[in-house]
């Protein structure tokens, strides 16, 4: 039914400009009355950062940026979701047009830009649905003209730490200028000892949170090497591989929309991301878990990011594209690949081809 429904509605949401399509969905998920629950597979049961996560989909941030249908994205079948970013302080983000359709590619560009209520309303709705089922996690960011961006996201966590299921800490969005500054050693070292000890200081009250770190597709290896070293020096609890890419591959075929500034994701972005999400299992050498991120649009895709190193997995763009049926497609479609492969969890195939992925030997799922 779920399925079928978004067949129905894809045409008229692409009638809409993609920014009036997005608010149009979470509107429409905020009215979906409640469903039969999915039955566990115990095939896709994952434990990550010392939670236990039903399946290892997760909706990525982005898309429900204020908190608004968490519970609702989880009975489309998602194993968790995460919200934001999530800025201190309201912001209206880029100026609009922002968002852009790439559909001969299944791509998005977005500029968004972090607009963002500030910290009070998804505060408010997270403390309103305390109790209930379900992981979610909070993506926190920095405001545009904030004089201390550290400090952002140290507000973030002692503001959400009796609310989040876990934090991210996004400091690879390509548009808010200079933010992807903030993973170079120095300023990341700095950064993430601040918020470690601010989510030290929350957890004899609300419990220990995980804190996770989400970085760029874009990344020299060498700057890479820097992130892993200074994350696992600072003993995060997980890293997000990736965020969007500021790169154009030469094989996008819609030229006019590829031309836009913006951060790309979908399709396009998956090799790209998947080769770095390899060459980060490789160098954090099972000291946390890793999510990969970027351009899964189905089960093979989704299987290729978990043997490529990533524990949990999470999509967004691709949503615009293949409707609300996906995640439950999907979590099927990667139990059937489990039993295929002999494995008894899907969680077996963890980083069996990383190395492939990262020297280049692989490039699609």
């Amino acid at each position: 039914m779920i399925g079928l429904a978004g067949r129905l509605l894809r045409p008229l949401l692409f009638m809409l400009e993609p920014e009036a399509a997005h608010r149009a969905s979470i509107a429409a998920l905020k009215l979906m009355p409640p469903g039969k629950s999915i039955p566990a597979d115990p095939r896709l049961e994952t434990s990550a950062f010392g939670l236990t996560f039903p399946n290892p989909l997760g909706m990525a941030a982005g898309y429900d940026k204020g908190g608004e249908a968490p519970d609702a994205l989880l009975r489309l079948g998602f194993g968790f979701v995460e919200i934001g970013t999530i800025t201190p302080l309201p912001q209206d983000g880029n100026p609009r047009p922002r968002m852009f359709r790439l559909p001969a590619d299944e791509g998005v560009i977005n500029r968004l830009g972090f607009n963002s209520e500030g910290h009070g309303p998804p505060h408010r709705r997270l403390l309103a649905r305390r109790g209930r089922p379900g992981i979610v996690g909070v993506n926190i960011g920095a405001n545009k003209d904030t004089a201390d961006r550290a400090g952002d996201y140290v507000a973030g966590v002692r503001v959400f730490a009796d609310a989040a299921s876990y934090f991210t800490i996004n400091v690879s969005s390509p548009n808010t200028p200079g933010l992807r500054d903030l993973q170079q050693a120095a300023a990341l070292d700095d950064l993430l000892a601040r918020v470690l000890d601010a989510r030290d200081a929350a957890s004899a009250v609300h419990g220990r949170k995980p804190v996770l770190l989400k970085i760029a597709p874009d990344l020299e290896l060498a700057d890479l090497d820097d992130i892993a070293r200074v994350a696992r020096a600072r003993g995060i609890d997980g890293l997000i591989v990736s965020n969007t890419t500021i790169t154009r591959p030469a094989s996008l075929r819609d030229k006019g929309a590829a031309a836009q500034a913006g951060g790309l994701s979908g399709r396009p972005l998956f090799a790209l991301s998947t080769r770095m999400l390899a060459a980060a299992y490789l160098r954090v050498e099972g000291q946390f878990p890793l999510i990969g991120a970027g351009g899964i649009d189905s089960a093979a895709g989704a299987y290729a990011k978990i043997e490529a190193g990533a524990t949990l997995i999470q999509l967004y763009s691709s949503l615009v594209y293949k409707g609300p049926g996906l995640a439950r497609e999907i979590t099927k479609g990667l139990a059937e690949r489990a039993s295929k492969a002999g494995d008894a969890r899907v969680s077996d195939a963890l980083g069996r081809n990383a190395r492939d992925w990262a020297e280049g030997r692989l490039t699609r799922a």
